[in-house]
């Protein structure tokens, strides 16, 4: 998960790469500009209609945004966003998958304390500020809380007309929104046919509530794309969440992705890896391709 320890690990290999000049273009944004060349945060894209949303839940009203092609209905997919919260790199990646011809979706989980963006651009996870403010938000959060969460923005996506409600739901989640996706999809098995999990931390524990626990009540086939430096801390994880998927009837690629940093596939992060992360998007939508069909 995104811990002292491994921004310190990501900070030492960042280090190794970039030049405090480099640093300081991609603090400023350039990383963002780049990665999506044609799609950025508030920019047009021909074919997408994309908003600004607020969805009424038990606990509040939750702000949002939503992307999808502009005509016809599309199976939906639901974005957990990781510890930073939602912010224009997430909302790219809502757009690149309405281009991919999905309804995205993606969610501030903290709307219950914080409006988003928490940060604004140029400030990291990486900077310890930024981690006190960020953290107690976080730690709000809980199983029982995701589930509320889940069904709430689930019922918002099959009320939209841009969503085709005769397919099933994929949901994808970052860092902490990797075990977000697995209750979702255990709150909602008939609901929701696919998840991806990327760089997510606490996937599988040794405590009675670990979401590796609620892989038998899903009915949803998965990505679970695991960086480098996480696999290195914890080995046996991915042999635990191997194990798990293969009792059940659910398809799981799990694998490790080599030469990667923990937070390695937003465009905004210090450790962004774009072939990897490449890489893992496409993986992803092979996923949803055929679970989601």
């Amino acid at each position: 998960m995104c811990d002292d320890i491994t921004e310190l690990e990501n900070q030492g290999f960042y280090e190794k790469l970039l030049t405090r000049r480099d640093f300081n273009l991609l603090a400023g944004g350039a990383a963002i500009s780049l990665a999506f060349a044609g799609c950025a945060p508030g920019e047009a894209a021909e074919g997408i209609t994309e908003s600004d949303v607020m969805i009424d839940t038990p606990d509040g009203t939750a702000d949002a945004y939503f992307a999808h092609p502009t005509t016809g209905a599309h199976a939906a997919v639901l974005i957990w966003p990781d510890i930073v919260g939602l912010r224009p790199a997430f909302k790219m990646m809502a757009k690149r998958l309405a281009a991919d011809g999905y309804a995205a979706l993606v969610v501030n989980p903290y709307y219950r304390q914080v409006k988003a963006p928490l940060v604004e651009v140029g400030q990291t996870f990486r900077d310890p500020g930024i981690r006190e403010k960020i953290v107690p938000y976080a730690r709000a959060l809980s199983q029982d809380t995701n589930g509320t969460d889940a069904k709430a923005f689930v019922a918002w996506l099959d009320a939209q007309p841009a969503v085709d409600t005769s397919r099933q739901i994929g949901t994808t989640g970052y860092c902490m929104g990797g075990p977000m996706t697995m209750i979702t999809a255990s709150t909602l098995p008939d609901r929701i046919g696919a998840g991806a999990s990327f760089h997510g931390g606490g996937l599988a524990t040794d405590k009675p509530n670990s979401p590796h626990l609620l892989i038998p009540t899903m009915t949803a086939d998965y990505l679970i794309a695991i960086a480098a430096n996480d696999d290195a801390r914890d080995t046996e994880n991915k042999t635990v969440l191997k194990n798990a998927f293969s009792a059940t009837a659910n398809k799981a690629e799990i694998e490790v992705y080599e030469g990667t940093q923990h937070g390695w596939c937003p465009p905004d992060s210090a450790v962004y890896n774009e072939t990897a992360a490449d890489k893992a998007w496409a993986r992803m939508l092979a996923v949803f391709e055929t679970a989601l069909a």
